[in-house]
């Protein structure tokens, strides 16, 4: 077991610098994002591609398998939403990790968690928006080529 372990370390270190060597700028982006670690960061990178393959956070999510879906039988049966899980499952759960970090760290994050369980949602729901959250944030972080800002909004972006 040891010597799998070893092995493992090893790939992950030869990752490492390979993302290093082809996109250090996008991975210390992705690291600036509260909740979000180098392992993570790393993996979405090579995953995505380099966030190349990915128009919209939408796509991103649907991707890796957190957007919500209905399951229903004909018009009676209806049964709770759940997430589609299709994408990697190693992905969704470094992700689901990452929310609890960002949940304390990172303020956006923090907000939509304690809204969502304030309105009675269950803790878990409310994580998998946080990991939702993160996956928007990294989109958009490798896409305007800008580091992290907590105060940063989007010219889209209207109160109320």
């Amino acid at each position: 077991m040891g010597n799998l372990s070893n092995e493992i370390a090893d790939l992950e270190q030869k990752l490492e610098s390979v993302i290093k060597e082809y996109e250090p700028d996008l991975l210390t982006r992705l690291c600036s994002i509260p909740g979000v670690g180098k392992r993570t960061a790393i993996y979405l990178i090579v995953l995505t591609q380099g966030f190349e393959k990915f128009e919209s956070s939408r796509q991103l999510i649907s991707y890796f398998g957190l957007d919500p879906i209905i399951r229903e039988s004909g018009s009676s049966v209806r049964g709770r939403s759940r997430i589609s899980k299709t994408g990697d499952n190693q992905v969704r759960k470094l992700l689901f990790m990452c929310a609890f970090t960002a949940c304390e760290h990172n303020k956006a994050c923090r907000e939509i968690y304690q809204r969502l369980t304030a309105k009675g949602k269950s803790k878990k729901l409310a994580l998998i928006a946080v990991a939702n959250k993160l996956l928007k944030q990294s989109l958009a972080i490798a896409k305007s080529g800008l580091y992290y800002d907590e105060k940063y909004r989007s010219v889209n972006f209207k109160l109320g």
